[in-house]
């Protein structure tokens, strides 16, 4: 008997599955996997989303920063353009949302029809029960009917306005502290802010940059007012006097600025070398010598002999084989009614602080006994406090030097004291003084002396000039360049910041120029000095200090990289209460007059040594 294998094989073995079955298996398979394979990927979503968010009734905390969303309430009668800024410039962490929803004028015009209705029915009625007259009415009326011409013009469109803070602080004693200071400053203004309550999920999402208003909270404004509200303004840092200082590079506007208009007219300027620091000030000072001023320099690395060569200006080369000599000694000339005893007191405890320099730390014992020597020093020369100092002659080291050889337990000082007298250093100090300074335009240059006298000469020569400041009230600016030699010593530190704090009272301006910001802003006396000068100027900084400065000026993360990215000659120019972002410019001529490029100076001078070879060949036609 035959069998029939297939038939066997077919009923042992279960049937195939339909063709529609199998491809809905497959298809939940291929599902299953893709949302296995999602499960792993990382989305922006994910790299945004904040590890915690809290909603409390009145904040939010989210990742342990603490938010709070306040609104426009009501808006008053008049408001001025730029009234936004003071809120948008403080230095807190806070997000701007403002929603503008149009309004169709057929409608706006259909209300405010009825409403001047109303308005007019309303003072007919008071007139004719004899009412006295209702001025809040009356100015309704006329605003009424302003907007209407507008709107009716095309000159003013219609909007629904809404207008949304949140703010950020670490904590919640922060964030009260920070809401309140906002909202005393919109009610100054008599914009009336409330706090989003049991909303403030809705609040933090309105500010979100989706464009989702989830408040809701509206006030009807036409275009004036709305506009005047845009968050978005430049500062302008523009004068009808004064020099220009550059453009401004937020709005290309000119800078324009009178140092003497502000509180007081002292500058710092902070750059790293090669930023365009002693090019910017050189322009200053050139335009300030057309405008009438009198500027004194001082030069540590011979920048500004063109610049004087140029203006017919005085340099005076100071060091130990010149011929030019300032003996510290020397006593200001007495102006209006001013003790002779305060003066000769004055100079005595500037003198201290040059011999702390000169002879190191002393000792208390040291101290009085230098102190008694300098009084019987300007003794010996017949000055006193009754002296007349238009008609004495100021002593000079060695007599200080005597004196204290004569005086028992002087002898150490004596000997610390001869290399200035009668060593190496004696060409510096122990002469009269035989400068003239008579000149718009005076430069003083201690390039030729050592690091080790770089900061006494500088004492010196600034004490100099603080005398002849004394001495005749005129306008002037004085420029002390790499200052941070100065902050080493605490001596000559505490003498730049008096010169600072008291130099308004005689017309002087003091600028401070430094490279390395983390020497002068580590001294007190630096910090002191930063916060006594109405201009700042920072130009390009370095990684290293960068951060000191952020501390020091308040700046924000964008103003902390453009002082990182900037380039040669732009920064940001500060002048009281205003900054704005700076770039130095120059005309050809004042270029040539101030770069301190080497490459360009040795143009220059190429070229003069080229036209002075023509000047000499003798003319042959």
């Amino acid at each position: 008997m035959a069998i029939d294998v297939s038939k066997v094989t077919s009923e042992l073995a279960p049937p195939p599955p339909p063709v529609e079955e199998l491809g809905q298996a497959t298809e939940k398979e291929l599902l299953e996997a893709e949302r296995l394979l999602r499960e792993g990927s990382v989305k922006v979503r994910d790299l945004i989303a904040p590890a915690a968010f809290r909603v409390q009734s009145e904040h939010v905390e989210l990742n342990g920063v603490y938010l709070r969303t306040l609104f426009i309430l009501t808006y008053p009668r008049y408001i001025s353009v730029g009234w936004f800024a003071p809120i948008v410039n403080m230095n807190a962490t806070l997000d701007v949302s403002m929603f503008f929803y149009n309004v169709k004028t057929e409608v706006i015009l259909k209300q405010l029809r009825n409403r001047v209705g109303a308005i007019e029915a309303q003072l007919v009625a008071d007139h004719d029960k004899g009412a006295p007259r209702d001025p809040i009415r009356e100015t309704a009326l006329h605003d009424i009917e302003q907007l209407r011409d507008s709107l009716t013009q095309g000159t003013e469109r219609f909007f629904q306005v809404g207008l949304y803070l949140t703010l950020y602080a670490p904590d919640k004693k922060e964030l009260d502290k920070i809401t309140e200071e906002v909202e005393s400053m919109l009610g100054s203004k008599l914009v009336y802010s409330r706090r989003a309550l049991w909303q403030s999920e809705q609040g933090f999402n309105s500010t979100l940059p989706l464009a989702n208003d989830e408040l809701q909270v509206y006030f009807n404004m036409n275009s004036s007012p709305a506009a005047s509200s845009f968050p978005f303004i430049s500062s302008e840092l523009t004068s009808d006097s004064g020099i220009l200082y550059g453009i401004n590079r937020h709005n290309n506007s000119l800078i324009l600025f009178d140092r003497f208009s502000l509180q007081n007219a002292n500058m710092t300027v902070f750059a790293t070398s090669g930023a365009g620091k002693s090019y910017a000030v050189k322009l200053e000072v050139l335009r300030s010598l057309m405008m009438g001023t009198d500027v004194i320099i001082i030069d540590p690395e011979m920048e500004y002999k063109h610049l004087t060569d140029a203006v017919g200006g005085a340099y005076i080369n100071i060091s130990l084989n010149s011929e030019s000599k300032i003996n510290p000694f020397d006593l200001p000339r007495p102006v209006g009614e001013v003790n002779t005893g305060d003066i000769i007191r004055s100079a005595v405890i500037t003198l201290k602080g040059l011999m702390r320099l000169m002879l190191g730390t002393l000792t208390h014992q040291e101290d009085s006994l230098v102190d008694r020597a300098l009084l019987e020093t300007y003794a010996k020369k017949d000055i006193t406090p009754n002296s007349d100092l238009t008609k004495v002659e100021s002593p000079v080291m060695a007599d200080f030097q005597e004196v204290l050889a004569g005086m028992q337990g002087g002898e150490d000082l004596v000997l610390r004291l001869k290399k200035y007298t009668d060593g190496t250093f004696a060409g510096l100090f122990n002469r009269p003084t035989n400068v003239d300074v008579k000149n718009q335009l005076v430069v003083f240059s201690v390039r030729d002396l050592e690091d080790e006298l770089r900061p006494i000469a500088i004492y010196t020569i600034v004490n100099y000039i603080w005398n002849v400041v004394r001495s005749e009230m005129k306008k002037r600016v004085l420029v002390i360049d790499e200052a941070w030699w100065l902050m080493q010593n605490e001596d000559s530190a505490k003498f730049i910041f008096a010169l600072v704090k008291r130099c308004r009272k005689y017309y002087l301006g003091v600028t401070t120029i430094t490279q390395d910001v983390n020497d002068f802003l580590t001294s007190p006396y630096g910090q002191a000095i930063v916060n006594n000068s109405a201009l700042q100027l920072l130009l390009k900084q370095s990684p290293a200090g960068i951060d000191k400065v952020v501390k020091t000026f308040l700046l924000t993360e964008g103003e902390k990289y453009l002082l990182l990215e900037c380039g040669v000659g732009e920064g940001i120019f500060f002048a009281g209460s205003k900054h704005a972002a700076i770039k130095i410019v120059a005309s050809y001529t004042e270029d040539q007059l101030i770069t301190s490029d080497p490459r360009q100076l040795l143009e220059i001078e190429q070229a003069k040594k080229e036209f002075e070879a023509s000047l000499k060949e003798p003319d042959i036609g």
